[in-house]
């Protein structure tokens, strides 16, 4: 093939996974209120989603109070009949190869996704009558464009032509909650999407991936691509396990039935004796009894939370306690379980085998209290979020930021009540796949409220002003309840309002991303892949990974020191005067000049430069601090990540 006249390139194409109502508030988003009224709720941005399609008729689309589509926008609508797209789905197209099918969602991703960006205002949203309020989007006025290309996995070769056909079309946001293993950006379809997205002015957030807490298992590490970790909230619908001796073991669960007994039942550990048991993989509680009975369950092993309940009601049980794994730590989640359940962290999970274990008639209930909130060790890092250091770039810190990606209530196809005659129909699930449109709805009304600002300077404003402390004042903790590393939380947990206002902006030029790509010591051919024009590195200046004007610093430091430069634009008060102030870095030395910086107009630019020295013998190992300019009005923070050798 590659002897054919006109060939460019061919790969051999990768399936992609999809990366599975009180979110606005816990951000400090409230109607007509500071920052969604100053951002106009993002009316008139358009959100491109990519995923497994969209329900046109669930209320959350509603295009009440939506204006018409911008004259920009190209796109179209492939429903058919009396389905059809309006003012909030402005667009909807099926990209899946083979598939002619109108682009319905029969999975629920796509529905939840383009919900949690951009769904209207709904009343009475709720499940099993838990978690109920009034649902809606980050950017409730902003437009949704639907681009399918998720069944049963992601396409690589789909998800290039939906990139494509989004920017022909005119988004202003895309939204990928997809992704895969770490390649080299030119063999990576969403970061070649993405590249020329950026290029044409379009924001681009894409989730972290769900396989944590394991490090460097990021998707997405592209710089020009905003990287999503998962973030819990302060919201619970808690469910107990009552044991016999006594003891109550806080869980949580969807699926709260007021019918349940508050008797307790004999409690059973099919797990004492056989592995897939434990795990409660479909058909192994076959040859156990466990009729009429609480069934404790292990999570994980590669079999969904959901169907642990469905086996465990299929084998006669009565109710089931799912137990973490000491990888998972303490986080839980609120599922719709086809049984009465509660999911207990790694801590109460051994309490309750250890109770197993000490007597011969071991019994427990479940004692249903509804949802609560104010926990306020939130927000905390998932376990399930992917982690660095970034393998395709370890020069770029990875993920970018967090945002809420645990129980997540959002639109829903289906009821998963069985409720019929209504379509007020909802679901709460949990992935980076969920925090992800946060982001993407966050940047949308960042883009209204600034419809000047770059891509890259949306995401300098979404970094540089994250929080770093959880409800309690504390540092954020991950799963382990041990403060969270930046390979964890990027930057830190989004602020939207402050976000609006940075004060200083750390911008990004496409040329400048050139001469990174040149620097990582890419062919020319593989970049001119990625960027779709012709490049010689040896005629222009190459910069290292840390030379990139990128709102955080991730270095490999040996025994000689690094300089570094960073240009910052003045977005705040035209008069302005910053001072530095650096965190200390074990083991490093880092001096910053100047140490003032100080400006006289809005747009104003100045440069600083950065030395990192080794002052010990600590080696072989990470140590991360901060750098931030502080005003009297504003702190501008960005990460640092160094690693000793």
């Amino acid at each position: 093939m590659e002897k054919k006249d006109g060939f460019v390139s061919a790969r051999v194409e990768k399936i992609l996974a999809l990366h599975t109502t009180h979110t606005p508030n816990f951000l400090g988003l409230y109607r007509n209120m500071r920052f969604w009224q100053e951002s106009n709720y993002g009316k008139g941005v358009i959100i491109g989603v990519l995923d497994t399609g969209i329900t046109p008729s669930h209320p959350s689309f509603s295009d009440e109070n939506m204006p018409s589509p911008p004259a920009k926008w190209k796109g179209k609508c492939e429903f058919t009949g009396n389905v059809t797209c309006n003012k909030k789905i402005i667009g909807a197209r099926n990209l899946v190869s083979g598939s002619s099918d109108p682009p319905f969602d029969d999975e629920g991703h796509g529905t939840h996704t383009s919900s949690t960006a951009a769904g209207n205002f709904v009343d009475d949203a709720s499940l099993f009558g838990n978690a109920n309020g009034t649902a809606a989007g980050m950017a409730p006025l902003a437009h949704i464009a639907m681009y399918k290309v998720c069944t049963e996995g992601c396409s690589d070769v789909d998800i290039l032509a939906a990139l494509d056909a989004a920017i022909d079309d005119g988004v202003d946001v895309l939204s990928l909650s997809i992704g895969g293993f770490s390649d080299p950006f030119y063999e990576d379809s969403i970061a070649t999407g993405a590249f020329a997205a950026m290029q044409k002015g379009i924001f681009v957030s894409a989730s972290a991936g769900n396989e944590g807490p394991l490090n460097s298992t990021l998707s997405n590490e592209a710089p020009w691509i905003l990287t999503v970790g998962a973030s819990t909230h302060d919201r619970k619908i808690v469910a107990t396990a009552v044991l016999g001796n006594g003891q109550e073991y806080d869980g949580e669960s969807a699926f709260q039935p007021t019918s349940f007994p508050h008797t307790l039942l004999p409690l059973v550990y099919p797990g004492l004796s056989d592995q897939e048991a434990a795990l409660c993989s479909s058909g192994s509680l076959n040859n156990t009894d466990v009729k009429g009975k609480v069934v404790v369950c292990d999570r994980g092993g590669g079999v969904a939370r959901l169907e642990k309940s469905q086996t465990v009601k299929d084998a006669g049980g009565a109710a089931m306690i799912l137990a973490n794994l000491e990888i998972d730590g303490d986080g839980t989640f609120a599922d719709a379980h086809v049984l009465p359940a509660t999911h207990v962290g790694y801590t109460a999970g051994q309490s309750i085998k250890a109770y197993i274990n000490s007597t011969s008639t071991p019994s427990a209930g479940i004692l249903f209290k509804g949802t609560r909130f104010g926990f306020k060790n939130s927000p905390s890092v998932s376990s399930f979020s992917s982690r660095g250091p970034n393998l395709a770039s370890p020069g770029i810190v990875k993920p970018d930021i967090i945002g809420p990606g645990v129980n997540v209530l959002a639109a829903w196809p289906i009821s998963v009540e069985n409720k019929t005659g209504t379509d007020l129909t909802f679901n709460i699930i949990s992935g980076t796949s969920m925090s992800c449109p946060h982001l993407s709805g966050i940047a949308a009304l960042l883009k209204s409220a600034h419809p000047d600002w770059s891509p890259a300077a949306i995401k300098s404003a979404i970094m540089t002003t994250a929080d770093q402390f959880n409800l309690e004042g504390q540092p954020i903790l991950d799963q382990r309840d041990l403060p969270a590393d930046i390979f964890a939380t990027g930057a830190g947990h989004v602020n939207p309002s402050k976000a609006s206002d940075p004060g200083l902006i750390y911008d990004i030029k496409v040329e400048n991303y050139i001469q990174y790509l040149c620097g990582l010591g890419y062919k020319d051919k593989d970049i001119e892949l990625l960027v779709q024009q012709t490049i010689k590195c040896s005629l222009q200046s190459s910069i290292s990974e840390a030379e990139l004007n990128y709102p955080s610093f991730s270095i490999i430091l040996g025994p000689q020191t690094q300089n570094y430069t960073r240009t910052v634009t003045n977005v705040g008060d035209a008069s302005s005067t910053y001072t530095v102030n650096i965190t200390q870095i074990q083991g490093v030395d880092v001096v910053v000049e100047p140490a003032t910086l100080v400006f006289t107009q809005v747009n104003q630019q100045a440069t600083y430069s950065v030395s990192f020295t080794q002052t010990g013998l600590i080696t072989d190992r990470f140590v991360q601090g901060a750098l931030s300019w502080i005003s009297n009005k504003y702190v501008v923070r960005i990460p640092i990540s160094v690693k000793l050798e």
